[in-house]
């Protein structure tokens, strides 16, 4: 630490002007949980370029020096008006282009270590706070940031987050301005370094909340409720930690009280005196007793929710609540999984967090989209693999009725793995969808040995401690009978041709089993011959290789073995990254059940078959093979009628009776014309399916999943995009480029069309480049000049570098200079003259200034209190590419203390290229656009073009709506 006599003048000069401590006005009381999620400011940093990241961290005292030292970017006052402004949730890492250089597991995206430009991203946001909130608690909340994550409020560093699917929160109450002044978060995005072996996006890609509390209320994640049901009757007992925010011990009044799924009150508790400590926290509960419960099920899944209520001199100061389902889970060693005493056999996918057109960013609407597309072909279960899901997963699975794996991001038995575990379960823990906390995935380094039996006995006794109402599992794809499968409560088999089931089961009798993988099986959308040149997997459900089994293979094994729980497929979705078994330009996986964009696979029809009640019957391949007449092609049907038959051009090709959990097959020679499948059942004809020779594409075809959209600037609507022939079929091979435009309260956030191969850009936006004014040099003047010191070829190389050796007059606080005259440059791209806007975002550097670019008066005169916040639009005359030069002929600014610190940045030149219009290629026939609501209320029209084809138009209506609270 320095001992230099003037910063100890300046400590006690700060002290002194600071005053008593303020007179805190009577708080607003209640909880308010406030939406931030819009209207923030984002630019790409860098990760070892001081320069390019704004120069954060240079400052003499750095944030981790002293409290409130952030800097550059960091900095309350930082001039971020040159930044793009976008609503969060935001991945940029799915706006970036496509590389053969970039991570092969993370879809080609070109970020990471090989590309320094787009791998760290700073976000700000201003927002206010209003007086009567002083003396509450203020919280600001992540759900989620990839990666290593840096806060600041108003220049206070709050923490660093390393993992990017961990919900973190800061206090803030005491960092912020409660006297008009806006305040400021400052975040730095450091997505440099890959934390899974799968797409995960970049950037503040789930909600950011504002959370405000009385100074007695429930701690974050404060309530635990677990049920007990004996007949018809249930016995919720509800557990709640309080937290007091201020410094002396506090008397609250707790009650709570337990509504049903329509807000009606079915029970509440004794009213509990509790005194909580000052800065301290205290924990409570409470039984009670809930008469005819309702139980939560897949079929119905009903949820109850418990509101506890603070009083404190009688008034209501908080009230936090809690959703929950009362329903019983149990899974048996010899019989497996029983949901409120019935026996569910689990048919579950696994997924990653990613979805055509927003990467990771998925809006909370198309995430409940994306829960509906796999609930229709029978899909009861969802793994998180391999990360902590979003909140809002889970509450869309809560109230869809899909059961839920919880995923541990990495094992380990530190304080850091397991305080990550226990985030992860207090979080989650309420949510009745969850059905088992899995610890961890494929570790091989240690899931055959010892060390994987130790690591995995202590985390499960861990896990215990925090929820002992759901089994403890963990996914192994190796060393059976040995390691971690010794000592785990729910053995997580990961693909059957890597071990026996059965020598487990026999080895350890007691040890309850599901197939946490099965599958990995390749498929192609819409494709049914391998293309090894162009990188398509034939659809047709076949092995990945000899070890692995298909997906047909694979539930076989598990729907004949009661002991089993059930399977969970990789994966539900198609997602970036892992382009088995090709590599680039191949860049998203081939083995979901549906593609990116959720159009689903062949091997959708074969699941729905045999995990649903639905009578279901489906032909594939498509019937346009030109070219191949007369030549075999392999027919299959999926189906779960008691017979199928077929017929080509109405001429039949046999009846077949359709094996339990199988499919049928024809080789069929290729005539143009009609397939078609008919199903019987008891003798009865109870369903048909066919597939037509389509003639060539004539139209195209829009979709929306919804008629309407809620004007929240939240809801979507999942548009289908369809090339048909003049009948309107199908055209199952067209692939045509597709324009998209839009009018009226919505706009487009993302296209996408399925295609594995595709380097189409997911999204179009406009971009904005933030270009520093640098090499600032300067020499003193008397009058303001017209000399040639103006001009760009002036040669400066004698000036100082500028505000480093400036004299102050010590009474006047002012440099004893009357002017200065400042020249800088700035380096234009090339394309910045074409098309695109260049402005000025100046900055005062005097009281009084003339600006000049490249010899030409751009102001003159300028008072800094009149510089223009929307900036100075600079004339394309003006402007060359590469190096331009900008001069500041001003009269210096004057301190208003000694230690005052004067501006000494300009300003920053932006340069925004509008974005092209919104485009992508048809894959076979489909394509996708996601339209997402603004605020206001009308008709949305969304018109889609092709060259040669008919346009399609369609209207989406925009109802009003209330918005969520937010900030």
């Amino acid at each position: 630490m320095s001992s230099r006599p003037l910063l100890t003048l300046l400590v006690f000069l700060l002290a002194g002007a600071a005053g008593p401590l303020r007179s805190q006005a009577a708080p607003t009381t209640g909880r308010e949980h406030l939406l931030m999620d819009f209207d923030w400011r984002f630019a790409y940093g860098h990760p070892f370029d001081p320069q390019r990241d704004f120069n954060n961290g240079l400052g003499y005292f750095s944030y981790l020096a002293k409290t409130g030292y952030g800097d550059g970017a960091a900095a309350a006052n930082f001039d971020d008006r040159a930044w793009r402004q976008l609503d969060l949730p935001h991945d940029w890492a799915v706006e970036q282009p496509f590389s053969e250089k970039a991570s092969f597991s993370h879809g080609f995206k070109a970020i990471g270590r090989p590309f320094p430009d787009a791998s760290v991203g700073w976000y700000r946001k201003s927002f206010a706070v209003p007086a009567t909130d002083l003396g509450r608690r203020i919280s600001l909340e992540f759900d989620g940031v990839f990666r290593n994550s840096i806060v600041w409020v108003n220049g206070h560093y709050l923490g660093t987050e390393a993992s990017g699917y961990n919900g973190f929160q800061y206090d803030i109450s005491d960092y912020l301005n409660y006297d008009g002044k806006p305040n400021v978060i400052a975040v730095r995005v450091d997505a440099t370094m890959e934390e899974g072996w799968f797409y995960e996006g970049a950037g503040i890609y789930r909600h950011v909340w504002l959370t405000k509390t009385a100074p007695v209320h429930v701690a974050p994640n404060g309530t635990f409720v677990t049920t007990q049901v004996a007949g018809s009757a249930a016995t919720v007992t509800a557990q709640a930690t309080l937290a007091n925010g201020s410094t002396t011990a506090q008397l609250v009044e707790v009650t709570q009280t337990v509504l049903d799924a329509e807000g009606k009150t079915v029970a509440t508790s004794p009213a509990t005196q509790v005194r909580v400590a000052g800065a301290g926290q205290q924990d409570l509960g409470s039984r009670i007793a809930v008469a005819g419960a309702h139980l939560w099920s897949l079929e119905t899944p009903y949820l109850y929710t418990l509101v506890t209520r603070v009083r404190q001199g009688g008034q209501v100061v908080d009230e936090y609540q809690t959703k929950f389902g009362i329903r019983t889970i149990r899974f048996d060693a010899n019989e497996g999984f029983f949901l409120n005493g019935k026996h569910v056999k689990l048919t579950g996918t696994n997924n990653h967090q990613d979805h055509a057109g927003v990467g990771s960013a998925i809006p909370d609407a198309l995430q409940e989209w994306r829960i509906r597309q796999l609930k229709s072909f029978g899909c009861n279960a969802y793994r998180t693999s391999h990360n902590p899901p979003t909140p809002e997963l889970l509450d869309i699975c809560d109230r869809l009725g899909m059961l839920v794996i919880d995923e541990n991001r990495l094992m380990g038995i530190t304080q850091n793995n397991l305080g990550e575990l226990k985030r992860l379960m207090v979080r989650d823990r309420n949510h009745p969808s969850v059905i088992s906390w899995s610890i961890g995935n494929e570790e091989w380094a240690i899931e055959g040995n010892i060390l994987g039996a130790r690591i995995g006995a202590t985390m499960q006794a861990f896990a215990k401690t925090v929820d002992s109402t759901r089994a403890i599992t963990v996914a192994i794809s190796g060393g059976w009978g040995q390691g971690t499968s010794t000592v785990i409560d729910l053995m997580g088999y990961n693909y059957i041709g890597q071990g026996d089931t059965d020598a487990q089961h026999a080895k350890f009798p007691k040890q309850a089993g599901w197939g946490t993988e099965e599958g990995s099986t390749h498929a192609t959308r819409g494709i049914y011959v391998r293309d090894e040149a162009r990188h398509y997997a034939a659809a047709y459900d076949q092995k990945p290789n000899p070890k692995f089994y298909s997906i047909e293979g694979g539930w076989q094994h598990y729907a004949a073995r009661p002991y089993l729980a059930g399977m969970f497929i990789w994966t539900g979705f198609d997602y970036r990254g892992e382009p088995t078994p090709f590599a680039w330009p191949s860049i998203t996986s081939y083995f979901g059940m549906l593609d990116l964009c959720g159009f689903p696979k062949d091997n959708v029809w074969y699941l729905r078959s045999w995990w649903t009640n639905q009578t279901v019957l489906h032909l594939l391949p498509h019937w346009n093979w030109p070219g191949r007449e007369g030549q075999p092609i392999d027919v299959w049907a999926y189906s779960n009628c008691d017979e199928v038959e077929l017929f080509l051009n109405k001429k039949s090709l046999g009846r077949k009776p359709m094996p339990r959990n199988s499919h049928l097959q024809w080789q069929v020679p290729y005539a143009p014309g009609t397939l078609v499948a008919v199903g019987y059942r008891q003798g009865k004809r109870i369903a048909t399916d066919e597939v037509r020779t389509t003639g060539p594409a004539a139209a195209l075809g829009l979709l929306a999943d919804k008629p309407a959209v809620q004007a929240n600037r939240e809801d979507i609507a999942v548009v289908t995009v369809q090339v048909t022939d003049q009948r309107k079929l199908l055209m199952p091979t067209a692939n045509p480029e597709i324009t998209f435009s839009l009018s009226g309260p919505g706009r487009i956030i993302g296209v996408g069309n399925g295609d594995p191969t595709s380097l189409e850009p997911d999204r179009y936006v406009d971009t904005v480049r933030v270009i520093p004014i640098e090499n600032l040099r300067e020499r003193a003047a008397d009058s303001f000049t017209t000399g040639p010191e103006l001009t760009p070829t002036f040669d400066d190389a004698s000036w100082v570098t500028a505000f480093t050796t400036r004299q102050y007059d010590a009474a006047q606080l002012a440099p004893t200079a009357k002017m200065y005259v400042t020249r800088g440059s700035f380096e234009l791209p090339r394309h910045a003259l074409g098309g695109s806007r260049v402005t000025l975002f100046y900055q005062p550097i005097g009281r009084e200034q003339s600006i000049y670019v490249n010899g030409r008066a751009l102001t003159q005169g300028l008072k800094a209190e009149q510089s223009p916040a929307a900036g100075f639009v600079l004339d394309a005359a003006l402007l060359k590419p590469g190096k331009n030069s900008i001069v500041f002929v001003a009269t210096p600014l004057v301190k208003n203390r000694p230690w005052d610190v004067t501006n000494t940045l300009p300003g920053t030149i932006q340069v925004r290229t509008p974005a092209p219009a919104w485009k992508r290629k048809a894959f076979n026939g489909l394509a996708q656009v996601l339209v997402q609501s603004t605020q206001a209320a009308g008709e949305i029209t969304l018109t889609a073009q092709a060259p040669g084809l008919k346009a399609s138009v369609l209207k989406i209506k925009s109802v009003a709506a209330p918005a969520r609270a937010a900030n």
